[in-house]
């Protein structure tokens, strides 16, 4: 769980801070409270609290990462917009799952400088049931498509243990610069974080010390040397492991101003600053019910880009097809 701002609202009007934590962090000790005020960590409105004061509606309460659990009846408080905005973005729903096609830009956790991210906007996907829906993985920021949500805590415990254990198999589509030399491959190439350039970190390829990485895929169309749409299927699940391994392949992902050269050639395109990276689809096993397989739409960014450089989503035959029929 990343940095959470979290609204008062009017049943813990008055109440001591001290005594708010207890109602919904019971597992987190005074001890331990005392310290992250001291240390600024948990903060009242953007200043420094003390355990005694008395919130009010409307107070911020800044929540770093913890490692006791919150109660499933954190207070939420969300604008209609943002409920309808969440709501938009499910496209598939039942009694254990929610997938949604989330869109570039929005971060699925917090940190220090998010303040907007799916993770405190789940409330929203409630709908009939007390339990909030629960996070089982994550996507970068700027990576639009299928994000799978559990929305009960035995989903949400079979969801994460398919990732673990990579039965959950995802597919991904690229605009990268340049053209693969080779039509189809697997890159083998090892990961590992660094720190970058100015502060940050920055994943590397490290054959001596990196951890393994691999990833299927093919080139599914092209525009003359310029530019490809790329398939990816990643068989590990390292931190920016495509967008590393695109740049093995000698085409970075367009709009990836992490990774890509800054001497690589513009394309031209209105949209080529926009990370162009989408989670096409996932098929993974359903808490209770067989296997399920979810696509989500490309955003208007990339089609933009796909309608520029002629390609039709049409070519795409099922990447789960292609890669598991060994025809990589």
């Amino acid at each position: 769980m990343g940095v959470q701002f979290i609204k008062v609202l009017e049943k813990d009007d008055g109440i001591r801070l001290d005594r708010w934590f207890s109602r919904y962090y019971p597992d987190l000790k005074n001890g331990q409270l005392q310290r992250l005020l001291r240390g600024k960590n948990i903060r009242l409105n953007g200043k420094k609290a003390s355990t005694d004061v008395r919130l009010q509606v409307g107070d911020e309460i800044r929540i770093p990462p913890l490692t006791v659990s919150e109660k499933v009846d954190m207070p939420r408080d969300l604008s209609k917009a943002d409920i309808s905005f969440m709501r938009n973005l499910v496209i598939y729903k039942d009694e254990d799952v929610i997938v949604l096609n989330k869109p570039a830009g929005l971060a699925v956790q917090g940190g220090s400088k998010t303040e907007r991210h799916i993770d405190g906007l789940l409330d929203a996907l409630r709908f009939d049931k007390e339990e909030r829906p629960k996070l089982v993985h994550r996507l970068d920021k700027d990576t639009s498509g299928v994000l799978v949500i559990a929305r009960t805590a035995k989903a949400a415990a079979k969801l994460t243990e398919a990732f673990k254990t990579k039965e959950a198999k995802k597919i991904y589509w690229a605009v990268v610069v340049g053209v693969p030399k080779l039509k189809s491959g697997k890159i083998d190439a090892p990961l590992i974080k660094k720190s970058g350039v100015g502060g940050g970190e920055q994943v590397m390829v490290d054959f001596n010390h990196g951890q393994k990485a691999q990833t299927l895929y093919r080139v599914v169309d092209s525009l003359s040397r310029k530019a490809a749409w790329v398939e990816y299927m990643p068989l590990t699940g390292r931190t920016h492991q495509l967008r590393v391994h695109s740049v093995v392949l000698g085409t970075p992902i367009l709009g990836d101003g992490k990774y890509t050269p800054k001497d690589a050639p513009s394309l031209g395109l209105a949209d080529e600053h926009k990370m162009h990276l989408h989670a096409r689809a996932i098929k993974i096993p359903h808490p209770v019910k067989g296997m399920l397989e979810i696509s989500a739409k490309i955003p208007q960014h990339i089609k933009n880009t796909f309608d520029f450089l002629g390609f039709d989503e049409k070519q795409a035959e099922n990447g789960f097809d292609f890669f598991e029929h060994g025809r990589n």
